[in-house]
Parts: C-alpha cells; structure tokens; sequence
C-alpha cells in the first residue's frame, strides 16, 4: 500500500469495505484511488460477482476472506471496524445488523466513525426495502427502461434495455462525496455520521431532468420529435418510426453523419451563440445558408412572436423547413472528409463534435492512455490490464494518483496491522454542531455552464452551502438551454449577470472571487488562465480559495484533446456508449437520459470539492480538483471497461432489439401486457421450483428456458408473477415509468428535503419563481443521522440577486446604478422568465 509520504489527499484515511457487486466496491475505489488505506472483506469463497471489472474496483485495497456467518469471521471483522474511519456496505437494509455488524451501536460507542450504507431501495421504504434489489430490478422500478427516450418512443420499442450501471455509478458518486464531506466537516466538528445513499433515489437524482414537469410549457421548447410523439398520440396512431426515418427529425446541429471513411461524426453544438455558426463556417456553409436567408436574431430572450424571421442559428430546436435545408448540406459535405479530419477541425475551432467509437477503440485510445483516462494496472489475475484512471483527482498529487496498487489479498493479522499503524488526529466533538449541515458557513461561486458544473454546485447546497451563480450579462446559450436546464442545476443558488471581460465586470468577478472559499468552472485551461483563475494568480487574489475544475477530455496529463470543448453526448459517442445503444455504427443512437453523463460528473466534481476541502483541513495544502466527462465514462461503464490479454468479446448487450442477458435476466410481457424484468442466476434455479407455474424451467438450453419462461409469463398477470417470485426471493419487477412515479410520490412542499418519503419524492411548486407550475425531485439521495439535509430553494430568475449581491460586496447603489447602465452588469436576461 501507499506511504506516509504520499501526497494524496486521503492519506492516513482508513476504510472497511463489506461491499459487493458494483456500488458499495465502487465507493471505496474511489476513496482508494485518492489515497485512503482500504481493507476489503470478501466472502471465503470470493465475491459474489464474478467479473474481471473487480480488479478496477478492488484495486488499491487489500482483501480479506471472512465468513461473517461464524463467531470468528465475525469477529475479526469487527476488529478491522474498530479501526477504520469510514465502513461502507451495499445489502439490503438490516442485513448487515443481522449479521453481527452494527453501526448503531459502533456510532454510538465511536462518535467520530462515518459508515456508508448503498441499499438498493431506501430504509424508510417498506413496499421496496426488502426486494432483491439488482441493478437492473432498480432501473426497471424506477422508470429507466421505460423512459429511454424519444427514439425509442418513437420507434415503439418500450421498455428498452441498457446494460449501463446507472444506479450503482450515480451512487457511488454521490456517496463518496457524501462521505468526505461527513470526513471534511469532521475535521472541523470531532464528529462522523451515518450516511444511507439508496440506490434508487440516486438513480432518481440522475433522471432529475428528465423526470421534472412544467405546466404551459411554451411551444418554442417542443423537438420535432416531441410533436411527431404528441400528434400520435392525439390521433391515435402508432408509434412505429423508422430508425433511419426519425434521423429526419433531429436537430441539424445535434445529429450524426457519415464521413468519407465509413464511420459516423457527431455535432452537438445546438442552443449556444457561436458553436453552430462556427460549424457551418468550418463546413463552408455559412455565407450559403445567410444568402438562402437564415439569420441570426440579436436577442432571443425575447418572445419569439417579437423576432425579425421563425428562427435564429444558434438556437435550438430549429423549425423543420431550416432543418432538413441545413442536414441537407451538412451530409453531402461531411462525406468529403474522414471522421478523422473533422475531429482535427471541429477541435481546433471551437466546435463540439466527435467521431463516433465502439468501447473496445477508447479502451486503447492513445489520448486516453495519454491523458492517464486509462492506465495499466499488473493485476495478480489478469496480468497488464487496462483499467479506466481515476475519475476525481488533485492537479498536484494526480501523476501518483495514476499508479494505483493492484489488488492484494493478505491474511487478517497482516490488514489489522496495517491499519493500527495508521493513526489519525480527529478534534474533540463538539456537539453544538449536531444542527448544521456539512457545508454550513462556506460559501461557493458556481462558473459553470449547462449541466454537469452547475449541478455540482447546487447538490452542494443542500450541505448547507452558499451558492452564487454568475453568468454573463448577455447570454451565450439561448433560453432552451440555460432557462431550461437551469429549473434543475440553478435550484439554491443565487443570480448574478455580469460581464466578466469588461472592466465593471472584472472588478465583480475578482471582489467575488475575493469573497468565496470555493470555485467551480468548467473551462478550459486557457480561459482559466486568462481570466486570472490558475494556481499562482489565484493566490494573488485569495490565497485560502479552493478553485475545481470540470470539463469534457482532460486526464491527469495533458494531451492533444484536453482543450476540445464538449458535452455529456460527445463523450457517449468517444467512448462507445451511442454505438452499443444504437448496436451499429450506422445507426448510432444517444443514451437516452438528459445528462447520462453529465449529471454524474456533477456528482464528481462535488466529490473534488470535498476532497480539496478535506486536504485544506487536514493538511493546510489549498489543492485544485478535477474530473472530466469522459473520466466519469469509464466508471459508468466500469463491468465492461478493460482489456487484458485473452478477455472474452465485448459483446455486452447492444442495439434496440436487446431486452437482457439471457433467458434469466430480461423482460418478459406478461398477461396484463405490462413487461415484467426478472433478474436471477444460475444458483437460483432451485428457487424456480418454488414458484407456481415455474416448477418446470429447463435446466439447460438457454433457447429452451427461453420459450418456456416467455410463455409462462404470458398466463397470468404482472403483479400476480412478481408477488410469487418474491415469496421465492428471485428478483424481478415490474417495468414502471417516470410519470407513475412523480404521481404517486408528489408532495406539497414542506420545507423538508424529501427523506421522510422513502426512495421516490417529488414536491410540486404552485408559485414557481416562473409562473409555472413544476413538479420536480427532491434533493433527497443523501440521508444522515447527524447532520442537517436542507432543502432547496426553486431557480430564481437569471440575475434576481444582481442587486443583493453586489450589495454584500460593498458597492453603493450609485455605483451599482452606474454599472447597471454599462451594461456590463445585468439584472435579467428577459421580460419573461421562461421566454415565450
């Protein structure tokens, strides 16, 4: 294991990890892989997944065989526990207890301890909490499959399987943020917590854009594709759109395109004020299309019954007549180049887009060896294997952060050992600060864009933090994006326009930047650089600020693609997750969920948050965090993502027509005509014998086990095959959708995070700051015993704490006049706060 003189920042931090499958082990990697020392306890004969994805995710952990089941395994395992800092574990609620390891009583004992626990379905939540809760019984309760997005409504493919490990990788996010903000906040306070993350609620927290509902929602917001679903539906015809026919109702700008050499290009550069009229000029089309008479409308925020002509480049969606006249052109130029070509291009000027690669190609990319977003790690069973890098690391410590240990297996005595020479300095508690939240007092200035940096910042709030948003005094996105986007990422925050590059807005910027303990951008380095945000000019300005940074490409080290912009899509189609969705690459199709990438790097970019806080505390170093995009890819695709000598295909399920693994673990339409997803492994097969109708599945023959089993499910109803299945505990679940879900567990507003409500909650804001009615989810994948959860204020309106915050800076309302008619700092974007 690492030495004391390691300069990662969770040097000295001890971890007991009981984990199994996915997110509790994940959990603890992530702790591992920033430098903490972590045990892992494993059953005597192994994990209970057998997967080569276990040498990423035990790597940096030394492993002890236990059998918790007898008095001496169980005992030595609460050895190691009296030693650790952190205890993590992922079983259903209680089992853990039952067994003989019980937080209650070691919290009780050791106030300072955090343990983690990664239950499928919530604690509080007694129709799930004892359900066989695998990851894909997860995703198919809480709406996953059947909410896979406009394609696949489109094309009438519902439910539709993804093999991706949404509800372990959001999870495990989140909970390792969770736990070094309980770490950091120890430092401050003597005093650990006990935090429950349900796998269920954190996959909910990933869907949260998808699964907010706003009332009247003007029709400028509508996708073609969204009105081809509504006109369908209103008159009665089926969903039954061809792939190559709904290609026709994209976006110009948010689409793929065959190239010269066979292989697609994907443009994402709707919605911003210079991306799309860059691509057009890279593609040669600009002085074309403005001469066929497309436009560019000065201010967009305005109601579009206002505008000069129907549309505006730059802005997204584009009404179908300008459209199919600009995709028109784009395909026959894109044909001209190899995809190759265009990368160069597109990267260079500005333009985010990416050429579409299968997994196996970014598992050997040499950017992502390159930039340390894969690395090889010599494990014990596989040899040289290339495994994902780090997803979170620290700009000075991130190089060791690349040489992480492979797994080790030792004996008990050895772990022990190691962990009682280890010793930690912890504050006497100090109880008055039961009340607060871990963040309380620090105060946060939220740079980002889009999605995934102000999602960051705003799950921050809920510890108790401050969050002040500044944009520019003129936007770059057009309302579809910011406005949007922004009734989820902007929720706790405060508002503040200001042009940074001019010469009031700078004065503001560098006051705020003065003001704050915290930074958060994603930008490039460049930019960070120009504007006065890199280490040593930072220091000028304030020498305690810690300053995170979230992009798209970047790795530890620098590489050729570290400063190309992007988005969540460009990294599904760098790094394989669009072709294995679409099955081919003729047929890429975008991994349905808004922000499938994004809101999970969100998460991330918390987590180095924590971190640089944690090291400031404990070790006085002010650190500068990162993650990317792309580094969260690999662990969100962490069961498929390696490569070693002699692996097996990458034939993980792919394509439209894929609906499981195999014949136990798929879905199957019942008698009522609602799918049911049952999930069981070959060691459950005597647990068949016990079901009523099921007494006689084929031992062999994954055809025939097929047939029998698809035909059983059609004899009687859904609820009626998942009430007998759970009697012979074999997981399955019904396929449920999102609006059940926000319906059924929709609540007045009550001050309250939404913990109290099990795994689903969602609040329902009649006076929404936009004069909307939304329904939205509630900040509630984190649940403590110690400290405060808050809930979080509705997205004010783009520039409503203009005034008040530049009032808490200093400045006179005579000066703050004076500004405000420069122009260089602004009170609103528009009349309308959701412009129609």
């Amino acid at each position: 294991m690492r030495t004391s003189f390691s300069k990662l920042p969770l040097t000295g931090v001890k971890v007991v990890d009981f984990g199994q499958y996915i997110a509790g082990p994940a959990v603890a990697m992530l702790l591992g892989d920033l430098g903490a020392t972590v045990i892992h306890i494993d059953p005597p004969e192994g994990p209970m997944w057998d997967s080569p994805a276990n040498a990423a995710l035990m790597r940096n952990k030394l492993i002890v065989n236990l059998d918790l089941k007898t008095e001496e395994g169980l005992e030595k395992a609460r050895t190691l526990c009296a030693e650790a800092d952190i205890i993590v574990e992922n079983f259903r609620p209680g089992k853990l207890a039952k067994l003989g390891i019980e937080f209650n009583a070691m919290c009780k004992n050791r106030p300072e301890l955090i343990t983690v626990s990664l239950p499928g379905f919530a604690s509080n939540d007694s129709e799930r909490r004892e359900l066989r809760a695998f990851e894909s019984v997860i995703a198919a309760n809480s709406g996953v499959f059947t909410d896979m997005g406009l394609n696949r409504v489109l094309m009438g493919l519902n439910p539709s399987f993804s093999p991706l490990p949404l509800s372990s990788a959001y999870a495990s996010q989140i909970a390792a943020s969770a736990t070094i903000l309980a770490l950091q906040s120890r430092q401050l306070t003597g005093l650990g917590d006990q935090i429950e993350v349900p796998l269920a609620s954190a996959v909910m927290e990933g869907l949260c854009y998808n699964s907010i509902k706003v009332s009247d929602m003007p029709e400028r917001y509508l996708t073609q594709r969204e009105a081809e679903i509504e006109r369908r539906r209103v008159e009665g015809l089926p969903m039954n759109v061809a792939y190559e026919d709904l290609q026709e109702l994209l976006d110009p700008f948010f689409r793929s395109y065959m190239c010269k050499d066979g292989r697609m290009f994907y443009v994402v550069c709707p919605s911003h004020k210079h991306h799309a009229h860059r691509c057009l000029e890279v593609l040669g089309l600009y002085d074309e299309m403005m001469a066929e008479g497309l436009t560019e409308e000065a201010d967009t925020y305005k109601p579009q019954s206002e505008w000069e002509t129907d549309t505006s480049l730059g802005v997204y969606p584009m009404p179908k007549f300008w459209a199919d006249k600009i995709a028109a052109r784009m395909k026959e130029v894109f044909m001209t180049r190899t995809s190759h070509e265009w990368k160069r291009m597109f990267g260079r000027a500005g333009i985010p887009g990416a050429p579409q690669r299968w997994l196996q190609e970014w598992v050997n990319d040499e950017y992502a060896e390159m930039s340390g977003l894969m690395i090889d790690v010599l494990d014990p069973e596989y040899g040289e294997m290339t495994q994902p890098g780090p997803v979170v690391w620290m700009e000075e410590s991130g190089e060791e952060a690349l040489q992480p240990e492979p797994r080790k297996w030792v004996e008990h005595d050895e772990a022990l050992s190691i962990l009682r020479k280890i010793r930690t300095d912890i504050p006497e508690p100090d109880e008055n600060a039961l009340s607060k939240g871990w963040l309380s007092g620090v105060r946060v200035l939220d740079l980002c864009n889009v999605i995934a940096g102000p999602h960051a910042a705003s799950y921050l709030a809920r510890f108790g933090a401050e969050v002040i948003k500044l944009d520019p005094a003129k936007p770059l996105y057009d309302s579809w994006n910011t406005v949007m986007y922004g009734l989820s990422q902007g929720r706790g925050k405060k508002s503040i326009l200001a042009d940074i590059k001019s010469e009031h807005g700078k004065k503001v910027f560098e006051d705020l930047v003065k003001s704050v303990d915290i930074i958060l951008w994603n930008a490039p380095d460049s930019q960070i650089k120009r504007m006065g945000l890199d280490a040593e000019s930072l220091r000028k300005l304030n020498p305690e600020a810690i300053f995170c940074k979230l992009d798209c490409f970047s790795g530890v080290r620098r590489g050729t693609r570290t400063d190309y912009i992007g988005y969540d899509d460009l990294v599904q189609a760098a790094t394989g997750i669009m072709l294995r969705f679409g099955g081919a690459m003729d047929r890429p199709e975008e991994h349905a969920h808004v922000g499938t990438i994004d809101v999970m790097c969100g998460f991330a970019g918390a987590l180095a948050v924590a971190t640089a806080l944690y090291q400031k505390h404990r070790f006085g170093r002010i650190g500068r965090g990162r993650t990317s995009l792309s580094a969260n890819s690999g662990l969100l695709q962490i069961p498929f993502c390696y490569d070693f000598k002699g692996r097996k295909l990458f034939d993980e399920p792919s394509g439209p027509e894929a609906n499981g693994y195999d014949a136990l673990s798929r879905f199957y339409s019942t008698a009522s005509g609602i799918y049911v997803l049952l999930s069981a492994y070959e060691t459950d097969l005597p647990r068949f014998r016990q079901v009523e109708g099921l007494e006689d599945l084929p031992d062999v023959q994954e055809e025939d086990r097929a047939a029998f089993l698809a035909a059983a499910f059609q004899s009687q109803p859904a609820t009626e095959w998942v009430d007998r299945l759970y009697v012979a505990d074999i997981a399955c679940a019904i396929c449920n959708n999102i609006d059940a879900l926000r319906s059924e567990n929709t609540y007045e507003p009550d001050g309250t995070a939404g913990t109290q409500n099990g795994s689903y909650s969602f609040s329902i804001y009649r006076d929404h700051p936009s004069t909307h009615e939304v329904i939205q989810l509630d900040p509630f994948a984190v649940r403590t015993a110690r400290s405060q959860i808050f809930a979080i204020a509705p997205t004010e309106k783009f520039g409503a704490s203009t005034r008040a915050t530049m009032r808490d800076l200093g400045y006179s309302e005579s000066a703050i006049e004076t500004m405000l008619k420069s122009g260089q700092i602004s009170e609103s974007w528009s009349g309308q706060y959701l412009p129609t």
